[in-house]
This record gives C-alpha cells, structure tokens and sequence, in this order.
C-alpha cells in the first residue's frame, strides 16, 4: 500500500460509537447489522405486521390520509440508541449514516412501487417533518432535515424546507398515551403559498378558490426518524393534500412496531 493510501485510512478510522471498536463509519458494520428490521409482512400503508403484506384491516376501516410508508427498519436497541444520540446528545456525524441506510431501503426494486403508487411517477418533492419553533432552538437543528438532505441529492429530488411549517409547541408525543396523540397534533401544521395561508386549525387564510395550491399534483415524500402511532405523519399528509398533494409517502428511519410482536421469531437479519 502507498504511504499516501495508508494515511488516508488511519485518518478514516474512527471508534464506533456503539461498540468503541475500529471503524471506517460512525458505527461499525456489525453494529448495523444488529438494527431490528420490520416484519416479512407488512401493511404498505402504515408498516405495521400485516399477512401476506396487504393493506391492514386498521388502515381499510380509517384509511389514514398517507399513502404508503417505507421504513428502514423497526424501533429497537441497538438503533435507539443511535437515534437518541443523534436527536438529544447532538452527534450529528451519525446524520450521514442513517440518511444512508434509508436511502438504501428506499432502493429496493421491491418497495419501488411502494414510493408513488403502482403505475406512477416519481416523488416529485421531499417534505422532511418540521419541528416546532421552541424545540427547534433548543436542539439547534432538525433531525429529519438532516436525514432528508442527502437523500434528496442523492435523488435530485426538490427538498421543500419552507413551504410546510409547523406553527404550535406542543408537549411531545412520547410523553403522551397514545389515545392523545392525535388530539395533541390537531393543527399544527400549515402550508404557506403566495395567496394565503392553507393549514392553520384546519382552515385557510383565504377565499378556497383564490388560493394558490403549492403542493398541486405533486406527490410528495415525508421524512422522519420516528413513527410511532402516526398521528404526526398523518396529520402532516391531511395538510399537504389540502394543499394540492395528490400522494403522500412517509419515509421514515424506524417503525414502532407492537410489543406482541417477537423479535426472536418475526424480525430477518439487517
């Protein structure tokens, strides 16, 4: 190896942050390797376990606004771990290794169909969540902005970081029963166009015929870490179709999935 070749590499490694091990990556691949995946079976609408993958009864009795969610993979140690890391202890170097990994998911020739609906186009424009105002200064940045903009790159993909806001602080989610949720994120999001206003409670700062629709017949992708019950995900989707989308797609890093739901016997290898 040149000496040239051989101080690159030293410089590349790094330890893993979970393992403490030699790695060329901010986790290592056998620490990926352990991050739960979702079941062979899952619902296309809303990633929970369903059989033989069709939609599940769930989404055919309320069909949520969203369209289809991909996750990468399920809600589990060792990726909450990370995830947390890279949420609340600002280890932003792990921003590039989960935009990663779900632009990975994303590529698979079996999901393709899952991104627009069979039949269609590409995604036109990607939404990453936003965050409330108060909790956006105290973190200093937007996780799923962060995961969202290589992606976008990647897929030369319009990245939408202005149209779509979120207006109200709201107590987490995490801190709320999951009867709460939905209630707690009634609203929150509004659509800014060069007419008016479309979101705000659930109406529009202007007459509906006058409004310019930023979002018209576009199909849109939601990116976020998380989706635990939803409730964000679809209130978001409510907004965005108000404002013209005409498909909505969540793409998300990790999918909470039922206690009931055994690792040991449901979960495939990362």
């Amino acid at each position: 190896m040149r000496l040239i070749d051989a101080l690159r590499s030293l410089m590349a490694e790094q330890d893993c942050y979970l393992c403490g091990g030699i790695s060329t990556e901010p986790v290592c691949p056998a620490c990926v390797a352990r991050f739960p995946v979702g079941p062979a079976g899952a619902c296309p609408r809303c990633a929970l376990p369903s059989s033989l993958g069709e939609e599940c009864g769930a989404c055919l009795a309320r069909p949520p606004h969203f369209d289809a969610t991909i996750a990468a993979f399920a809600y589990g140690e060792p990726l909450a771990h990370t995830l947390q890391a890279f949420k609340y202890r600002h280890a932003l170097g792990l921003a590039h290794l989960l935009s990663a990994r779900l632009d990975c998911r994303l590529g698979a020739p079996e999901r393709s169909a899952l991104l627009t609906g069979a039949g269609a186009g590409p995604v036109d424009v990607i939404v990453p969540m936003p965050l409330a105002p108060l909790r956006l200064a105290g973190r200093g940045f937007n996780q799923a902005l962060e995961i969202a903009r290589p992606i976008a790159a990647r897929r030369n993909i319009t990245l939408a970081t202005r149209t779509v806001r979120r207006v109200r602080n709201t107590p987490p989610q995490a801190q709320l029963p999951w009867k709460e949720r939905a209630r707690n994120v009634r609203g929150v999001f509004e659509c800014v166009s060069a007419s008016g206003v479309i979101g705000t409670g659930g109406a529009a700062s202007a007459e509906p015929g006058a409004l310019e629709l930023p979002f018209k017949g576009l199909r849109v992708a939601v990116i976020d870490d998380v989706m635990t019950t939803g409730a964000t995900l679809n209130e978001l989707a409510r907004i965005l179709k108000q404002a013209g989308a005409v498909h909505v797609s969540n793409w998300v890093l990790a999918r909470t999935l039922p206690r009931s739901f055994a690792h040991a016997t449901a979960f495939a290898s990362a």
